[in-house]
């Protein structure tokens, strides 16, 4: 019965989404009509751009479980879902443009209506959200759950007594342990894993029941799944195998056979073409409006000291591949010979080699260095497809060969001109091993959302000239 209503819930949001998606298209023309010039002409173009809006909105909104309630969701991640939505819904209206040849469409129509439809379907459940989230506290809308667990356990348990907007009522506890028992048997009833939970789920109200222990019987746990899968309960396990690194776990099949799969980098696909995407797009219209300053630059290095402009240079990008990373040249054309030389005073740890008044750079290069625009031809190497616009540094090989085993992942993703060390204003004095944390940090929590708040930092830090 919970789980038909839930179901009707969903199917309600999913349509509400849809609605609310074809008034913010017809805002979006009302907009366009009403404030520029010149006016634009109603046709039939606009009515079937609207109804194509009904099929392809609803598709995409429960491709990504937008129409289901989510208890413990973050906003953040439902923006992000709701913006995947928008941008992949636009990219068809486009598609759907040019292969109809729906030459009176206004394009200023079609992307105010994303700008319009995205807050609004996220305002709106945003709403909608605390409302629930009100009532769920006020003891509403509430889930009954059984808590099999061990010591272990005990931080889960403190979320969900904590997060009552969740809507989660810890009902019983089944532990062994004593310490469990001791701190939590004046608020919940705890049984031991004795107890029978067959005859539990059967004479009480339980919603779910959820196995949360470190240990793993599988013979003890099939016969749990079975007394929920029999009566409809919902089943839901969390282990320490889960977390024992910061991997994700997701089940997938080959042919008919499931696996569980642990991730050590992120998985989203859709993302991830995003990301690349708007890499390429953004590498080229930097280079195409800085282009005078590119050229001025070229011609003041050229004027300053001997040699090329660009220092070009090997380096290691993912999972080993390696390339040429471009820079603006700021060293003197025998930087590397004299490296040797100044090896004695190098200052970083671990393989890295950093001087903070490196001998070898010329003039031009301090100010490019500072400011971080000797960085700027990496762009090229974005639109190549070598780099992303953020991403770990890509290091060289003689570092990477220095490299103890856990810090290799930091090349399983793809590198970028700026990351997390880069907008540090300190970022010469942190240790080798904190920054390589701090690129498995990235990687580990990296969304586009992420990458964006890194990509503005970095502008700020290169304002600010802190660079090195």
């Amino acid at each position: 019965m919970i789980k038909e209503r839930e179901q009707q819930i969903n199917n309600i949001f999913g349509v509400f989404d849809v609605i609310l998606s074809v008034i913010s298209f017809a805002i979006a023309y009302f907009i366009r009509d009403w404030f520029f010039e010149p006016p634009i002409k109603a046709t039939q173009e606009y009515i079937i751009i609207g109804l194509l809006i009904i099929p392809t909105w609803f598709i995409l909104i429960k491709s990504v479980h937008l129409a289901e309630i989510h208890r413990t969701k973050s906003y953040s991640m439902i923006f992000a879902s709701y913006l995947k939505v928008v941008v992949v819904g636009l990219g068809v209206i486009f598609l759907s443009v040019f292969i109809l040849q729906l030459h009176n469409i206004s394009r200023m129509v079609i992307l105010v209506f994303g700008v319009a439809n995205l807050f609004s379907l996220f305002g709106v459940r945003l709403m909608v959200y605390r409302i629930m989230k009100y009532f769920r506290v006020k003891g509403y809308n509430t889930r009954n759950v059984v808590v099999i667990a061990d010591e272990s356990s005990e931080e889960f348990i403190e979320k969900i007594k904590s997060n009552k907007e969740w809507g989660y009522r810890l009902n019983y506890i089944i532990t062994n342990s004593s310490y469990l028992y001791r701190k939590y048997k004046d608020e919940v009833k705890v049984h031991t894993e004795r107890i029978n939970l067959r005859n539990l789920i059967d004479i009480d109200v339980v919603d779910e029941v959820i196995y949360c222990k470190n240990e793993i019987n599988q013979n003890n746990l099939k016969s749990i799944i079975h007394d929920c899968e029999e009566v409809g309960v919902v089943f839901r396990m969390q282990s320490q195998l889960f977390s024992k690194s910061a991997t994700k776990t997701h089940l997938n099949h080959f042919d008919d056979t499931p696996f569980l799969t642990f991730d050590n980098t992120p998985s989203d696909h859709f993302a991830f073409k995003l990301k690349n995407t708007l890499s390429v797009l953004a590498a080229f219209f930097i280079l195409l409006v800085w282009s005078p300053v590119l050229l001025g630059i070229a011609i003041v290095i050229k004027l300053t000291s001997k040699g090329p402009v660009f220092f070009k240079q090997k380096r290691v990008g993912l999972r080993g591949r390696t390339f040429f990373m471009y820079k603006f040249r700021t060293m003197v054309t025998n930087a590397e010979e004299l490296k040797a030389a100044l090896m004695e005073k190098n200052e970083a740890d671990g393989p890295v080699f950093k001087i903070k008044n490196d001998p070898r750079i010329t003039g031009i290069g301090k100010i490019l260095r500072k400011t971080g625009l000797d960085e700027l031809p990496q762009f090229i190497n974005v639109l190549k497809g070598d780099m992303s616009l953020v991403g770990p540094r890509p290091p060289i090989p003689e570092e990477v060969k220095q490299y103890e085993r856990w810090q290799l992942r930091r090349l399983s993703m793809k590198p970028g001109i700026t990351c997390t060390w880069q907008i540090k204003p300190n970022r010469n004095d942190i240790s080798f091993d904190e920054w390589m944390k701090m690129d498995l940090h990235y990687i580990d929590n990296w969304s586009n959302k992420l990458d964006l708040v890194l990509f503005f930092k970095t502008i700020k830090t290169m304002l600010k000239g802190s660079g090195s």
